[in-house]
């Protein structure tokens, strides 16, 4: 009797021990979602202009998310402006319109250099977005007001603010769907243009194993070297990029 007893005490800890262990791993999903990547890159091209002189560079990113829509932000790039880093930071709110298939997202976004904070820039930003099948589309601005940067850029007159206007489309092939075509078109006018408006592109493909994904995209702007200078030209002209990217 004494062995049945132990026995069944046995199995009604090994039991309770079960069902204490499967309720921790069916424990509800966080709120939070937190994820990031680090990349390396032959150039580091923002909107269309060399930001690291046609260069090769180190990125890095992290994003912390919550289910109500609402995210925050940073991003990093190294050798920018003559050796210095570039650290972006920006939040905003993200949400789906209902059965539409349609996604807003908006925010705040900050570009910040430490080694040089005359160059900060500072933006406010809207999109809309939405899937056909294996091909997305997305279109939208990048507001920024009147800032001590736009200053520097050889204003006869005062400028009030600067904006960003681009469209983008990806295609993810059903019978290969670890590649990627995509394209982006862009447009600059104001406080952040070469003084003149002008548009920039980039179109390329990537290819995604696992974690990683490499691409391949070719980018570069409108701007003519007898408008802009040789300098300025250079930095715009359209050039190869390749990087790998590891999410996590």
């Amino acid at each position: 009797m004494k062995i049945k007893f132990l026995c069944a005490a046995a199995a009604v800890a090994t039991a309770f021990a079960s069902t204490a262990a499967f309720a921790e791993d069916a424990a509800p999903a966080s709120d939070i979602t937190i994820t990031g990547s680090a990349a390396i890159v032959s150039g580091y091209k923002f909107r269309g202009i060399a930001q690291t002189d046609n260069k090769p560079t180190a990125q890095a990113a992290i994003t912390i998310s919550h289910k109500s829509g609402f995210y925050v932000s940073t991003w990093a790039s190294g050798n920018t402006f003559g050796g210095g880093t570039e650290i972006d930071v920006y939040g905003g709110y993200t949400k789906a319109l209902g059965s539409t298939g349609i996604t807003v997202d908006g925010g705040l976004y900050g570009y910040l250099y430490p080694n040089a904070p005359i160059n900060n820039i500072y933006e406010v930003y809207g999109s809309l977005s939405k899937a056909f099948g294996p091909i997305s589309l997305k279109g939208g601005v990048n507001w920024a007001p009147k800032q001590h940067y736009f200053g520097g850029n050889g204003y006869a007159t005062p400028v009030k603010y600067s904006v960003y206007k681009y469209a983008e489309f990806s295609v993810s092939p059903p019978v290969l769907p670890a590649l990627t075509v995509h394209g982006h078109l862009g447009h600059t006018a104001g406080g952040l243009d070469y003084p003149v408006a002008y548009l920039d592109y980039t179109v390329g493909a990537g290819y995604k194993y696992k974690s990683l994904t490499l691409d391949l995209s070719l980018v570069g702007t409108d701007l003519k070297r007898s408008t802009v200078g040789a300098d300025i030209y250079r930095q715009g002209k359209a050039i190869p990029v390749l990087s790998l990217t590891a999410a996590f």
